[in-house]
């Protein structure tokens, strides 16, 4: 049975409180697995005012409505109002969903923060960043962080490294194909292995070629319906989006998926199912994808 992991990305105090519970719900309700990644540090999702400058972000939040997904008031978190603490406020929650089975990791501290900044930062930057989201995590579940998926899909190379210094067994910080173990420009391996986004987010599609809510999940099942790659896909969504407005969206793919054929997991187990010392190694590259403005971390040639 093929395999197709759920990645959820949690960035802000809403989706935690409200968007996590829903998921969990119709998750069970499927019979399906996933991976949670937490927001950990403070919600300052106000501050991406400043990527209004950014290339294509203009014509992003007029085709998927950030207003109405995010909320006035999350969107004055750390401008006009003062940034609600995630992990402080929410730790109880979370322990909820791993005590439900699910697998949980880190997503970031300060999500803004990551996401608009550690492309350029450097080494020191980046650890202080990354031990924050680590002892959070540690203190809410008793245990350490096993796995990581960065905000925004950005890294620098520092943070790959910080990844298997900081003991988590593998990573999904970027979009790409299949598994992979990053390498650094020697070609020497570099941090854990990656098992990044290999499907298309909603946000990425709503608004293009006539795509709204109601048939988004078309093409995303299409490009699931053909024969399934041996290593399976990984799907990234967000407490924001399929946890709240697209949480029948999202009940409509999990019908379409098992439909298909393929079992709904963690992550962790369909990094389980990956002969690690055998996977292709890969340089990340920075690079723009459809529908999403800026550049992320890409899945680079593979190295012979």
């Amino acid at each position: 049975m093929p395999l197709l992991a759920l990645k959820i990305d949690v960035d802000t105090w809403r989706g935690t409180r409200e968007g996590v519970p829903r998921l969990v719900e119709c998750l069970q309700r499927h019979g399906a697995d996933a991976t949670f990644l937490f927001s950990l540090g403070p919600d300052h999702t106000g501050r991406a005012i400043q990527r209004v400058f950014r290339p294509g972000f203009l014509k992003k939040v007029s085709r998927t409505s950030v207003v109405e997904h995010y909320g006035i008031r999350t969107l004055l978190y750390g401008t006009l109002l003062p940034g609600p603490d995630i992990g402080r406020r929410e730790a109880a929650l979370m322990r909820r969903v791993q005590a439900a089975g699910f697998e949980v990791g880190i997503h970031t501290w300060d999500h803004i923060r990551w996401q608009d900044h550690v492309a350029g930062k450097d080494a020191a930057w980046t650890q202080r960043e990354m031990a924050r989201a680590v002892e959070r995590f540690t203190d809410i579940f008793g245990t350490a962080p096993r796995t990581h998926g960065a905000a925004g899909w950005q890294m620098n190379e520092s943070a790959y490294a910080l990844e298997r210094r900081f003991g988590f067994d593998y990573a999904s910080d970027g979009r790409g194909t299949h598994p992979f173990q990053p390498v650094d420009a020697a070609g020497q391996p570099l941090g854990v292995p990656q098992l990044p986004s290999t499907l298309p987010t909603l946000d990425e599609l709503i608004g293009v070629d006539g795509l709204t809510p109601a048939n988004v999940h078309e093409p995303l099942l299409a490009l699931t319906a053909a024969a399934p790659p041996a290593h399976g896909h990984v799907y990234t969504l967000h407490a924001e989006l399929e946890g709240m407005k697209l949480i029948d969206t999202f009940d409509r793919l999990l019908t379409g998926w098992k439909a298909q054929g393929y079992r709904l997991v963690s992550t962790a187990q369909l990094f389980a199912t990956l002969d690690v010392a055998a996977l292709p190694r890969h340089r990340v590259v920075m690079g723009e994808i459809p529908g999403r403005s800026g550049t992320l971390a890409l899945q680079g040639e593979a190295l012979v």
